[in-house]
């Protein structure tokens, strides 16, 4: 099966039905994700099918899970590759879209993709901590996201001041995540927010994922997020 047919078969099994113009652009979204990869580390899933299905439906199952208005601004920290944002953002065009990666050159691979797909992205080379400081992006955007590995604890205050008052942190993670909820759910009521819901679900190929969406309910404290390093030494 092609790249295309996978993704939206994938896709609709989340009742995400995407058009022909979706289809063509994560094909070349996978062309140039596997000839960059050649170049630089991007990804060490390298086999087509199993990008369509990790990255690309993994990606666009977020859509199922959280309701994005029409024209809404999303913002993806620690973007990497474009994952989750890219792949939503072919999926729903209308949405304003912030990649945040702290390191610069994967941004270069994502202004080259962008013009591939004649897409546009907003791209800022910064880490988390720093982003959610800056005025601009403090408190911003109606969904941040990230399908970073970091502990929900940390993870929580890297993200949750991009959110604004009555929008949503849609933390992307493993199967296992029950500990790392109940840990988290101090942090996270500390940065203003609670968690609504826990949403697990399955790729295609079997492997299990999650979706946690937390809540802002209030404005994060001035004080937060502190320093990358007091973060990961003094989680909350």
């Amino acid at each position: 099966m092609s790249i295309s047919s996978i993704v939206a078969e994938g896709a609709a099994a989340f009742d995400i039905h995407l058009g022909e113009e979706a289809l063509s652009r994560l094909e070349i979204y996978a062309s140039c994700l596997l000839e960059w990869n050649e170049k630089m580390n991007l990804t060490a899933i390298t086999r087509p099918e199993e990008v369509a299905v990790k990255h690309f439906v993994d990606s666009i199952a977020l859509l199922s899970h959280v309701d994005i208005p029409q024209g809404g601004k999303m913002v993806d920290i620690g973007t990497g590759a474009g994952f989750p944002g890219v792949p939503v953002l072919i999926a729903r065009p209308d949405i304003r879209l912030t990649l945040l990666d702290s390191l610069n050159k994967r941004l270069v691979f994502l202004r080259e993709l962008l013009e591939r797909l004649d897409l546009t992205a907003q791209l800022r080379h910064c880490r988390a901590e720093e982003g959610g400081r800056t005025p601009e992006l403090r408190e911003q955007f109606d969904l941040a996201t990230s399908r970073a590995v970091a502990n929900l604890r940390l993870l929580a205050e890297y993200c949750l001041p991009y959110v604004k008052v009555g929008g949503v942190f849609a933390a992307m993670k493993g199967p296992d995540v029950d500990s790392e909820r109940k840990e988290a759910e101090n942090a996270i009521r500390m940065l203003g927010g609670k968690i609504v819901s826990v949403n697990p679900f399955s790729l295609p190929d079997g492997s299990g994922r999650t979706v946690i969406l937390i809540q802002k309910e209030k404005q994060t404290p001035d004080i937060y997020p502190r320093h990358g390093s007091q973060i990961s030494k003094k989680p909350l």
